[in-house]
């Protein structure tokens, strides 16, 4: 039970003969409080602050109702903010996209001002669309290749890889998608383990990683040569890559080389011709041709015109 000496007394108000000021009344072991008035400017700014909340509650949305909050009476919300600054961004760059959308991907380079608004725009789209694959950095991992060297499969020019962005490679439904089909030679019974082996130890001395291997090169020659070249260099119109680079995108080590060619891989990348927008993808493709591997383009060569039809054959049958 409490000691009644320590519960506060009631008494009343009185004088505190020591400071002249009014206690409020009562007391706990002999303390008492005074009754101080509150400080002017304490006072002012504790009634401001309940003006300026009554008048922040009439003039923007504060009050929850049971389908939305209230509009306030200047009718502002973050989401229309918003919404405002997104409009006034895209009348900024309304000329910049117009502008690339008609400029061929191949004449950015004769534009720099345009190539360095693509390339922007391009690292932007690239960090949304890309990075789960490739990389923050672009430089990929094992199964996703590296973007900032110079092994391209299916070539490094910017209309290259703006074909590339368009159509994915092994795409389903995509008739235009890149695609390229390695045979699964230990799966598919076309070549035995010790062949495989020495297949892999040929590729592999290619790069200097293994000693050369007679057996395997007769049968690299034999069954792999019509697609990755005599030289083991790469063939783009099949994507084959060069395997005499050291550059591997699914690992250099002999038994993960021997894993390919026993089954082969078949990566897929997305046809973003039918997520992105046309101009998008040339940002795309400018940003990831600048990037350090990107190759020059060349225009192919015009057709040479048709000779004039002799005399009296005008309508013949080709």
């Amino acid at each position: 039970m409490a000691n009644a000496d320590q519960l506060p007394a009631s008494a009343g108000p009185r004088i505190d003969e020591a400071t002249g000021v009014e206690t409020v009344g009562h007391s706990w072991d002999g303390i008492e409080e005074l009754n101080n008035p509150l400080p002017r400017w304490w006072l002012w700014t504790l009634y401001a602050t309940i003006f300026f909340a009554i008048g922040y509650m009439i003039v923007y949305p504060a009050w929850p109702m049971l389908n939305k909050g209230t509009e306030g009476l200047w009718g502002w919300s973050s989401r229309g903010q918003l919404d405002q600054e997104m409009k006034a961004e895209d009348a900024r760059r309304a000329g910049t996209l117009a502008a690339l959308a008609a400029t061929p991907v191949e004449e950015l380079a004769s534009k720099p001002d345009l190539m360095r608004a693509a390339i922007n725009g391009g690292r932007a789209a690239f960090r949304v669309n890309c990075v789960q694959c490739h990389g923050s950095g672009a430089a990929g991992s094992k199964g996703y290749p590296n973007l900032r060297d110079d092994d391209w499969l299916w070539g490094g020019t910017i209309k290259d890889i703006e074909t590339t962005l368009i159509n994915g490679i092994r795409q389903p439904g995509n008739d235009a998608t890149r695609q390229s089909l390695m045979p699964n030679f230990g799966k598919d019974g076309i070549l035995p383990p010790a062949d495989i082996a020495a297949v892999a130890d040929h590729v592999l001395s290619l790069s200097g990683k293994a000693a050369p291997n007679a057996r395997g090169a007769q049968l690299f020659a034999e069954n792999c040569a019509a697609c990755h070249g005599a030289d083991a260099k790469g063939g783009r119109q099949f994507g084959a890559p060069n395997l005499a680079d050291a550059i591997w995108l699914y690992g250099g080590k002999r038994e993960q080389v021997m894993g390919s060619i026993h089954q082969a891989h078949a990566g897929v990348m997305p046809a973003w011709g039918g997520k992105l927008d046309p101009v998008t993808i040339k940002m795309l493709a400018a940003y990831v041709h600048s990037l350090g591997g990107g190759e020059d383009f060349v225009a192919a060569p015009a057709a040479a015109p048709a000779a004039a039809p002799a005399t009296g054959e005008a309508n013949a049958q080709p």
